[in-house]
Parts: C-alpha cells; structure tokens; sequence
C-alpha cells in the first residue's frame, strides 16, 4: 500500500547512493548478496534475543536491497551488458528468504527467551506463502498474456494491504519491541492475508 509513497520519496536518493556506489568492484548482484547475508544475521541475532543488533542489521539487509535496483537501472542506462532477469530472480529469492527467516528467527527469540506464542508466527509464515504464491504467478502469467504492470521493477507486482514498506516497517517493529511481537505478528498475518486475497481476484480479474 505505502511502496508506491515511498518510491517517490527514496527514489532519488537511492539512484544518488547508487552512483556513489558504482564502482567496478560494486555490482547489483553483490548488493543482493550482502542484503542476504545481513537478513539472515538478523534472524540468527533475533533467535538469540540480540534484539537492538537485529535490528540494525536488518534495516542495512533492507537498505542493500534498496540499492541494487537503482544500480542495475544506472548499469542498463549506461549501456552496460547485464542479465535483468537472472538479478531479478536472485533480488525477489533473497527477499523471501530474508523475510522468513526473520520471522523464523523472532519466533524463536520470543519463544524461547520469553515463553510467548509461536502461532502467531506461523499464522504470518502461511500468509507469506500464498501472498508470495498469488504475485509470482501473476507476474508470470501477466508476461504470457502481454499484461505486465511495468514500474521499472523485474516483476509485475500487484498491490495490496502489504507490500514491500510495510514489511519492513513491521519486522522493525518486532525487534524494536519484542514484547509485543506476537500480538502485532496476529495483526500482521491477517493483514497479509487480507492482501493476499485481494491479490488472487484482482490477479483473476486482470487475467481474464
């Protein structure tokens, strides 16, 4: 709901970082790589309960995943050779990744350092799967039938209640608060449910 806001508003300072990174040493896939090993040092910090160095992982995780975008788009501008679809594939594999072993590894933190509920988690893990499962099969099914939402991204993305920013912003939060993550993860699974239904008739509708 909030990706299309937040472009506008970091879309330019993430080309202007982006330039500052293009360096032949630097490139987009690298970027990808180094926001999945940051992500996933997050979850394994966040298992731990090292809540405030989870944190600052992960919003670094997100800020490299920011990056490698605009640093592909500033590579194809130029005329550099590059495969945008095998980037693609590696950018939206490691973000699933990235995303379910950080609720994988809040789970364990507030579990086993707190006895709270895993359900809840579980409750998010399931939305995951059938938000992720709805877009990725829009995305390319809209390809075959000539129907892709072009907005400079490798997918075709339907919005939704939950997108990109507010994962984000609620994955923050778990670690931020630990003590209330359960109950904002039962708010945040019914959000994504919620959106991955919608996604399912508006990607029906669209591809009829």
């Amino acid at each position: 709901m909030l990706d299309a806001a937040a472009r506008r508003v970091l879309d330019r300072p993430l080309a202007r970082t982006a330039g500052v990174l293009d360096r032949s040493w630097v490139s987009p896939d690298r970027l990808t790589a180094v926001g999945l090993v940051l992500g996933l040092g997050s979850a394994a910090a966040a298992a731990v309960t090292l809540w405030w160095p989870a944190l600052v992982l992960w919003l670094l995780s997100r800020l490299a995943d920011g990056l490698d975008g605009p640093l592909a788009r500033r590579r194809r501008a130029a005329g550099a050779p590059g495969d945008a679809g095998a980037g693609g594939f590696f950018d939206i594999t490691a973000d699933f990744l990235v995303y379910g072993a950080g609720v994988l590894g809040v789970a364990l933190g507030v579990t086993a350092g707190r006895g709270d509920p895993w359900e809840p988690f579980a409750a998010v893990l399931l939305a995951y799967y059938v938000n992720g499962a709805a877009f990725l099969a829009f995305s390319s099914l809209a390809e075959r039938a000539g129907r892709q939402l072009d907005d400079s991204r490798s997918l075709s993305f339907l919005g939704g209640l939950a997108e990109g920013t507010e994962t984000i912003v609620v994955h923050a939060l778990w670690l931020l608060l630990p003590a209330f993550a359960w109950q904002l993860a039962w708010v945040w699974a019914v959000v994504v449910g919620i959106s991955a239904v919608h996604r399912m008739w508006a990607g029906h509708r669209a591809l009829r």
